[in-house]
C-alpha cells in the first residue's frame, strides 16, 4: 500500500505484468520469467526497465507439485 513494491518503489515485482498477463502459457512460464529478469538486468527492457536492477529472482510451479526457484544477478 505504501508503493513499495512498483515502480521508483524499493522492490518491483512483476514489472512486465506477471505471468498472468501473457495468458499463462504452459511449459513457456519460466522461459517468460527468465526473459524479462535477464532483461531487466541487461539494462535492455524499455518502458519495462526497473532502474538499478541488481539482482533477480523467479518462483515457477508446475503441475505435479514441481517448483523451481531461481536467483539472477547482474554480471560485472
Amino acid at each position: 500500500m505504501d508503493g513499495d513494491n512498483t515502480y521508483g518503489g524499493r522492490i518491483v515485482i512483476n514489472p512486465s505484468g506477471g505471468l498472468l498477463s501473457k495468458g499463462h502459457p504452459l511449459g513457456a512460464t519460466g522461459l517468460a520469467q527468465c526473459y524479462e529478469l535477464t532483461h531487466q538486468l541487461r539494462g535492455s527492457a524499455d518502458q519495462r526497465q526497473v532502474e538499478g536492477a541488481r539482482l533477480a529472482i523467479a518462483h515457477n510451479l508446475g503441475l505435479g507439485g514441481a517448483c523451481v526457484v531461481t536467483l539472477y544477478g547482474k554480471a560485472t
